[in-house]
């Protein structure tokens, strides 16, 4: 590949994958991926994902068949590989004609034959090489190859590391997730050898996120320090935007409360970020790319602002 080409075949291998027009994923978030996010995302020509969370089956199921009311378009399911309903969500996604299903917190390696009996495109979530050579190997379309930068459950190597390493080290699609809110996080990417993107943050910052109002402001007023990552202690770590919660949480951890404790504080914390906009106790699940973001736009407007006129920056990527 010549480099002049380099942004449009990075656009056009994963676009061809996904049959959509942007080389974008949206992040299978919590109590936040609905039928209502994953359709906004997809028709404005990204991968909408309906995260599947700790939601049951039948919930899960719902939410499908509400997203193929609102989009004609393209849209998959994000599935938490740890949560108890995911052997019946598993198996939905099929009976559902799902085409699309990205994995994390675990490995799909049980459900992969069946999967890709039933056509599936199947995308893991990955921090680490390892675990993307592990997923190619097991018969993995793609990989989302997600940076520390990342909000919400988080690994330790950051994007700038992490997704050169993978792309070397396996030969399908890495896409890239974490730090990315304009148009030099794409070029970026790509540079990096990633042939798409995953987006979370800069997605909650729109008109359609499902989200409270609060949230939406947090992450607009936010500084390039104002996230903190919770939970390392534990060998959980979540990346969210500081609160009277967040710093209570550090606190409590230095001075070894067990983690009974901890887990009480944060009990419901997402859930009341996302529905109740609740400043104090919410969890607000966010990346260091917050301090990028300054205004509440439409999908459609954060995609143009990403990919359309890419290519008129070729010429920084020419110099490598």
């Amino acid at each position: 590949m010549g480099k002049r080409n380099l942004t449009v075949m990075s656009m056009k291998n994963i676009t061809t994958l996904l049959k959509t027009r942007y080389p974008a994923i949206q992040g299978g978030m919590a109590n936040i991926a609905t039928a209502e996010l994953a359709s906004a995302v997809s028709n404005a020509g990204g991968l909408g994902l309906i995260g599947a969370g700790g939601w049951d089956g039948e919930f899960v199921r719902n939410e499908i068949r509400k997203c193929k009311m609102l989009t004609d378009q393209p849209f998959g399911v994000n599935i938490m590989l740890m949560s108890p309903h995911a052997k019946d969500i598993a198996q939905i996604v099929i009976d559902e004609g799902v085409k699309i299903v990205t994995t994390g917190a675990g490995s799909p390696g049980i459900y992969m034959e069946a999967w890709k009996k039933a056509g599936i495109i199947v995308i893991p979530v990955v921090p680490s090489v390892a675990l993307a050579i592990r997923m190619e190997r097991m018969g993995a379309d793609a990989v989302v190859a997600e940076g520390t930068e990342s909000g919400g459950h988080i690994g330790e190597l950051t994007t700038m590391a992490l997704i050169p390493q993978i792309a070397d080290a396996i030969q399908i699609p890495v896409i890239a997730a974490g730090g990315i809110a304009d148009k030099r996080g794409v070029l970026a990417a790509f540079a990096l050898g990633a042939k798409g993107v995953q987006l979370g943050t800069v997605l909650l910052a729109t008109h359609e996120a499902p989200i409270h109002m609060n949230y939406k402001q947090k992450i607009i007023n936010a500084k390039d320090t104002d996230t903190v990552v919770t939970g390392r202690g534990t060998g959980s770590p979540v990346r969210v935007l500081k609160n009277k919660m967040a710093i209570e949480y550090l606190n409590m951890s230095k001075e070894g409360v067990p983690l009974a404790e901890l887990e009480k504080l944060t009990l419901g914390s997402l859930r009341r970020a996302v529905f109740q906009g609740d400043l104090d106790t919410g969890s607000f699940m966010a990346g260091q790319i917050s301090g990028l973001i300054k205004e509440i736009r439409s999908i459609k407007d954060v995609f143009s602002d990403l990919f359309d006129d890419v290519n008129i920056y070729k010429d920084q990527l020419e110099v490598m």
